[in-house]
């Protein structure tokens, strides 16, 4: 059963109505999307704490690495470039940083708020090669735009 990001909309709607806290805003995505879909293995958020580093936010899985630089991994190139990262294999990907063992392919979404800052990453780790595809970076990134404002 594939994610369906329409109904995970209306839900994160229903659940997130007036909230503005980052913090919860994040556990409860973070919760919705582990649980919609078999192919996400790893799913969380890091957030920026300071000058070029991000830091584990709320996530859904086991362990997640604690820091990550913006010069490193996956979600250090999200941040650094702005750019959705989409990886088939994170093996293939120089520098990947590996949180976990069984992680074989990746997701990372830049987060922003509504004035357009980089406040983290959203990132989803699958157990599958090849997991991700342009639906769910279309998907994804709509979600973030409607519970984030950015």
């Amino acid at each position: 059963m594939r994610i369906n990001y329409d109904e995970v909309a209306k839900v994160l709607a229903a659940l997130t109505d007036g909230e503005e806290d980052t913090v919860a805003l994040m556990a409860t995505m973070a919760c919705e999307l582990h649980h919609a879909d078999p192919r996400f293995d790893w799913t969380g958020f890091y957030r920026v704490t300071g000058p070029e580093v991000l830091r584990i936010g709320p996530y859904q899985g086991s362990h997640g690495c604690l820091v990550i630089p913006f010069a490193r991994g996956v979600c250090g190139a999200a941040a650094r470039t702005g750019e959705v990262q989409l990886v088939d294999d994170v093996e293939a990907f120089e520098d990947h940083i590996a949180c976990s063992s069984s992680t074989r392919s990746e997701i990372v979404l830049p987060v922003r708020d509504r004035a357009g800052a980089l406040i983290g990453v959203l990132d989803i780790d699958s157990d599958r090669p090849g997991a991700f595809d342009q639906q769910d970076v279309e998907g994804l990134t709509r979600l973030l735009r409607q519970t984030f404002g950015g």
